[in-house]
């Protein structure tokens, strides 16, 4: 869906659909793009210590070297049931062991009585943006830096709290960001980035005002030089501006082959990459050895898509029993988001409002023929620019109840999701398997306090639910007291 929208009454920034044209957002832009990257550092560093001082036995920064679940009922993120009885091992941040025969922990492991709850891999959401997700618009327009980086500071350790482990950033400059979570500046989940959205003129993640044209190519637009969007016409700046996200460490692009839900100038139906284009953006990243996704809603956008070769499609809430059959015979990815009411998203009104009804209505419609084909399909939340709305991450997750099991949409949101990621391939920043508890995977764990199998809805209220949350081998809660 991508960007928030104004609503009457509310935050303006407070859900999906596109509202980065607005002069707010341009104003805030203007503020962003003063930063370099040794500032948003300085404003990452003052937010982690910040988060450091209001919970600092959220995160155990020393783990030990060897932690042992015991007694868990198991959901391994590939079955259909639990298996009790179970222990997993955890050493050096990754699984060493998973066995049902009670082996006798290393020496000083700390051990972890699970007493029959449910141990699970943490949640990996396919279709997140770390920098966007929870700044709202009066902090972009007023707040310095240091503020601007604490609110997506304080979302990162908020998302990890959630369970959710690992996300796929589709659009945003979220490479230092990433840099810092990884080096463990600040808590956060694992990110797969894909940096700025590419674009041509006109298209959805083109968010210039109309007195920024017309475009000079030598010249970068505002949102261009924050790093959300790059705007192409060419075949030779469409390659460029590939290479350049992956050259920062995209493990894998985003282009915007159609509209967007409030953006304006481009409705739902339009297509904007001709397939000799997209055909040409496909070669770069197979170059590179990654893959691509594009944003698409229209059957026409998605079938352009495929018969250039893209790995993964976007959205598409408008697609035709044709295009699903073409993306199972193709075995393209789809990447869609289970949008059910106006409670998904802000009011909207006018057009807006007309194509987020679209949206709804074709969410049925696209999770029917994704069953029915049998296409490989990931789940995502897309939630944008409201820290109001980022709670509901897990209520989305528990949306697909409505056409799967619940092992099915746990799955998902799990081993699923985590097949989607090794995608990248090389460019993989977290070699390792994700969504999974096996030996050897990576230590990405949660304890849950009812059986999520019987009760999809557990993953909504992850505070009350959620005991232990281990990224890594790290815990970063535990209501155990263990």
């Amino acid at each position: 869906m991508a960007f928030g929208s104004r609503t009457a009454g509310k935050h303006p920034f407070h859900g999906i659909g596109c509202v980065c044209h607005r002069p707010e957002l341009q104003q805030a832009s203007r503020r962003l793009d003063a930063f370099s990257r040794r500032q948003t550092m300085a404003g990452i560093g003052g937010a982690w210590l910040t988060a450091s001082a209001v919970t600092p036995a959220m995160a155990q920064p020393a783990p030990p070297k060897s932690i042992l679940f015991r007694q868990a009922r198991l959901f391994d993120g590939t079955a259909d049931g639990l298996r009790s009885g179970m222990q997993v091992l955890v050493q050096d941040g990754t699984i060493a062991a998973v066995d049902a025969a009670g082996n006798p922990p290393p020496q000083a492991a700390l051990v972890i009585d699970c007493a029959d709850r449910v141990l699970m891999p943490g949640l990996i959401d396919a279709h997140w943006h770390s920098l966007f997700a929870a700044v709202p618009v009066t902090e972009l327009l007023t707040g310095d830096p240091g503020a601007i980086f604490t609110a997506s500071t304080a979302e990162a350790q908020r998302t990890l709290l959630r369970g959710f482990t690992t996300i796929r950033d589709l659009g945003g400059p979220a490479f230092t960001f990433k840099q810092a979570i990884d080096r463990g500046v600040i808590p956060g989940p694992r990110i797969y980035p894909s940096g700025a959205m590419i674009t041509t003129s006109g298209g959805h993640a083109d968010l210039r005002m109309l007195s920024e044209l017309p475009r000079n190519p030598d010249r970068l637009s505002l949102i261009e030089k924050v790093g959300g969007a790059m705007i192409t016409d060419s075949l030779g700046e469409l390659r460029m501006r590939i290479r350049e996200q992956l050259l920062q460490g995209a493990s894998q692009v985003k282009l915007v082959g159609g509209g967007g839900v409030s953006s304006p100038r481009s409705p739902l139906d339009m297509s904007t990459f001709g397939e000799a284009e997209l055909r040409a953006a496909v070669e770069v990243v197979q170059d590179w050895n990654t893959y691509m996704t594009v944003h698409a809603f229209a059957p026409n956008t998605v079938q352009r898509s495929i018969a250039a070769g893209v790995a993964c499609i976007e959205h598409a809430h408008l697609m035709d029993d044709r295009t699903a059959e073409l993306m199972a015979e193709k075995k393209v990815w789809l990447s869609t988001q289970p949008f059910l009411s106006e409670a998904d998203s802000v009011p909207l009104t006018g057009p807006s409002r007309d194509r987020l009804a679209q949206v709804i209505a074709g969410t049925p419609r696209v999770y029917a023929l994704a069953r029915k084909h049998g296409i490989q399909t990931a789940w995502g939340s897309d939630i944008l620019f409201s820290p109001q709305m980022t709670p509901r991450q897990g209520t989305m997750l528990a949306h697909l109840g409505q056409w799967y099991s619940n092992a099915e949409a746990l799955r998902m949101a799990t081993s699923v999701n985590g097949e989607l990621l090794a995608r990248s391939g090389p460019r993989n920043p977290y070699p390792g398997k994700l969504g999974v508890v096996q030996a050897g995977a990576l230590a990405d764990l949660i304890l849950v306090n009812g059986d999520p199998l019987a009760d999809l809805g557990l993953v909504a209220d992850p505070a009350r639910n959620f005991q232990i949350i281990m990224k890594g081998g790290v815990i970063h809660k535990n209501t155990l007291g263990a």
